[in-house]
């Protein structure tokens, strides 16, 4: 039973005894007291104040003192206002950390649920590189199915590749036009950065038509709609979906470029997926429902042949299902996709991890599947996260103004080794050695700054600030890790081991600071169900970096190898191993690895 569980149900017991009155467990608030008062769980006394029929201090004085004096595990109380702060004994302490030490490499991973939820993420487009808000959604992805594996569900990780529409066919046409047969063998280049510069040659190409049809005195917006570079693009994409050999080869021999590029930025990121789904062909799944809709009288075809799903009597507007030409749209795609996957993996939950400015897409995807008759539609969840800013402000794809991951990356590694190099990180390491430290710190940099923060936030990224050794930051955590783990190699050296048979028995007497790290390591299954059920990796990455933080101070303050007194070296051995093994598992759920030397 976790501490404020055990409270919770004392607090009963005493106000049974002491009101004479039946309360529910759930009623009562019980939560971490914070660091600033005594204490190490807070009972909250105002609701209890109708039953005491006495003032905040008198109620919290009488249940602390019939808690202290019934409840061995408790040790003492004070009363603050409406608060009472419970102190729980030696004891007690000595055993939680031996129910963690126990516990193992299982700590914080709940029991298997039976639930399958899937989770798509990164959906690129194939006329373009990865970028910095690429990554965010990335890292989100990954780190959102680990945590959700944590909490012991079974978890599918999904790709739907966007290979097809106007988009495509613009790199595609710019390509012809200017490519002159370039390759990523004959350029050097990252088949995904080629075809992304081809995209940003076919907008340049369509603003300069624009602005020549303007000059010519036709208006901006009948300009933008008329330019001729446009009107192939569009005649392009029409061929592609009506089969036309010459341009589906094309398609093909791009789209190979790119998803050679795209594997080796999910590599370097160290993602994977357990399926990946395309556009291509997926994005007539929608149109049988599009009939179906018809059929029941919830879309309407206009004259013109398009189809429409009317909302607006539910406060949204009219949503275009199908073209008047008969080709679909993403709402037919996605709607067709969500019956398919639901149907063939039995799912709890699908996750969208998408950005924010498709709120109103899924607000729609949800109340159309509803329309027709899915219950499984209120198990579709977006993941809205903000969008990543840098200094100098938002980043621009088609004006080739955003920040690529290949590059960024690259920066990353640069930065972590000069700053390793500078704090002399990297003495006694071979060549081999210090690539792996610099490419474990660049990239916990990276991931642990991103996902730090609440994915509902916007964000604004700083690659210096987020390599930081201190702070609130991956390698202030790493270095934590890694400074345990040669306090171990030294006890190792000396003979001592880690103590991993230690069997508490309740009479380490524990110091202040010990009784805090016991405390936090306890917290950690509660923080991933905390994390899990708000779909927040944040939740797992702050709670690390007090943990890391707690040691820090614990370790500057108490002499571990220097304590004469072998079982009590022996305790805080295998204290030091098991936060270590928490942080280990707490940054695994983000995709980062702990380096044992730094």
């Amino acid at each position: 039973m976790s501490p404020d569980n055990f409270i919770a149900a004392k607090a009963v017991e005493a106000v049974r005894n002491l009101y004479n009155t039946d309360i529910e467990p759930a009623s009562l608030q019980v939560q971490v007291t914070r660091k600033e008062f005594e204490g190490d769980y807070t009972l909250v006394v105002f609701p209890l104040l109708k039953v005491s029929k006495k003032s905040p201090e008198a109620t919290g004085a009488e249940i602390g003192d019939w808690l202290k004096a019934n409840v061995q595990e408790i040790s003492d109380y004070n009363v603050i206002k409406g608060f009472l702060n419970i102190s729980f004994s030696n004891s007690w302490w000595n055993g939680v950390f031996d129910t963690i030490v126990k516990a193992g490499d299982s700590f914080g991973r709940f029991p298997s649920t039976g639930k399958t939820i899937m989770v798509e993420f990164s959906s690129p487009n194939t006329n373009k590189p990865l970028h910095l808000g690429h990554i965010r959604n990335n890292l989100l992805g990954w780190s959102v199915s680990k945590l959700l594996e944590a909490n012991g569900h079974r978890v599918l990780k999904v790709n739907l590749v966007n290979d097809r529409g106007i988009h495509i066919c613009k790199s595609m046409l710019a390509w012809l036009k200017t490519g002159n047969g370039e390759t990523p063998e004959s350029s050097g280049k990252k088949g995904d950065h080629l075809v992304g510069d081809y995209y940003v040659a076919f907008n340049n190409m369509y603003k300069a038509e624009v602005d020549e049809l303007v000059a010519g005195g036709m208006s901006k917006e009948e300009a933008e709609k008329n330019a001729p570079v446009l009107k192939e693009a569009q005649e392009m994409l029409f061929k592609w979906e009506s089969g036309d050999e010459e341009v589906v080869a094309l398609w093909k021999k791009m789209n190979g470029w790119v998803y050679d590029g795209f594997d080796k930025t999910y590599k370097a990121l160290g993602i994977s997926f357990d399926r990946t789904y395309y556009e291509s062909q997926t994005y007539l799944f929608g149109k049988a429902l599009v009939q179906k809709g018809l059929d029941m009288g919830i879309f309407e075809r206009e004259a013109d042949g398009s189809v429409w799903c009317d909302l607006t009597a539910d406060g949204l507007d009219r949503k275009l299902l199908l073209r008047g030409d008969g080709t679909s749209v993403y709402m037919t795609q996605d709607l067709g996709t969500a019956e398919q996957r639901f149907n063939e993996y039995n799912l709890d939950e699908h996750i969208y991890v998408v950005g924010n400015e498709q709120n109103y897409h899924f607000q729609v995807l949800k109340l159309i599947l509803k329309k027709l008759g899915f219950p499984w539609s209120d198990n579709i969840y977006h993941l809205s996260y903000g969008m990543v800013e840098l200094p100098q402000g938002k980043m621009k794809s088609r004006e080739g103004t955003v920040v690529d991951a290949d590059d960024l990356l690259e920066k990353m590694y640069q930065t972590a080794k000069e700053t390793s190099s500078e704090l002399g990180k990297i003495e006694n390491m071979n060549e081999e050695q210090q690539d792996g430290l610099f490419r474990m710190i660049s990239l916990g940099a990276l991931k642990y700054f991103i996902i730090k923060v609440d994915p509902k936030k916007t964000m604004l990224f700083d690659p210096k600030e987020s390599i930081d050794f201190n702070g609130n930051t991956g390698p202030f955590i790493q270095y934590t890790h890694a400074r345990i783990r040669s306090i171990l190699r030294k006890a190792a050296e000396r003979g001592l081991g880690t103590g991993d048979g230690l069997k508490s028995d309740g009479d380490i007497a524990l110091s202040a600071k010990e009784i805090r790290l016991i405390k936090l390591l306890s917290q950690y299954p509660d923080k991933v169900a905390e994390g899990g059920d708000a779909h927040s990796p944040a939740v797992i990455a702050n709670y690390a970096y007090e943990l890391a933080k707690e040691f820090n101070q614990y370790y500057h303050d108490t002499p571990i190898l220097k304590e004469e007194d072998g079982k009590l070296l022996e305790f805080r051995l295998v204290l030091i191993n098991t936060v270590a093994g928490v942080l280990v598992r707490a940054m695994d759920i983000l995709g980062i690895s702990l380096p044992d030397r730094m």
